[in-house]
């Protein structure tokens, strides 16, 4: 069993993993497009985490894991309770490109037409990031966790390392 990470699975994958590999997803694009009012903000002041919205000819460079064997009931399980928390993700298996080959893996995309889809503009995804904070902490070690383990894993996402610059702006300036 494959499970595709483009978020906080890159570092905090919370199952056992027997391997990990640099995966493409294709017509899919990551972005800060989900209310969060569990994780990473509240119902009274909402943050924002990854999905990956459907976006046609565009691609998502993430981490595929191959979870250990004997241990995919479990992960699927804790995967569905971290997850699922709010119905906003749909789970799907879609293909990921590893290279040398495809797998079918585990991936949770958004629901566009869930109350969470959100379509903010960039300078507006700052701003709600580096004000929020939820039952993991705040919004902004979210972010930041995010864009240093893309870049240890030579992934380049422009606009996430906009968001980065410009949240640690708005932190430094704050303080």
């Amino acid at each position: 069993m494959w499970v595709f990470g483009y978020g906080s699975l890159l570092w905090n994958p919370g199952f056992p993993v027997a391997e990990k590999k640099l995966g493409r997803l294709m017509n899919y694009q990551r972005s800060f497009c989900m209310w969060s009012i569990h994780h990473r903000g509240t119902v009274e002041e909402p943050g924002l985490v990854l999905a990956l919205d459907y976006q046609p000819k565009e691609y998502c460079d993430g981490v595929a894991f191959r979870v250990q064997p004997g241990a995919e009931e479990d992960t699927l399980a804790y995967l569905r309770e971290r997850e699922l928390v709010s119905s906003a993700y749909l789970e799907r298996i879609l293909t990921v490109n590893l290279g040398d080959e495809d797998v079918q893996a585990v991936t949770y995309i958004i629901d566009p037409d869930h109350a969470q889809y959100c379509n903010l503009s960039l300078e507006t995804q700052a701003d709600v990031i580096w004000k929020a904070v939820g039952g993991r902490g705040p919004n902004t070690e979210y972010l930041f966790n995010t864009v240093a383990h893309l870049n240890d894993l030579g992934i380049f996402d422009q606009d996430l390392q906009w968001l980065d610059t410009k949240v640690r702006t708005l932190v430094s300036d704050q303080a």
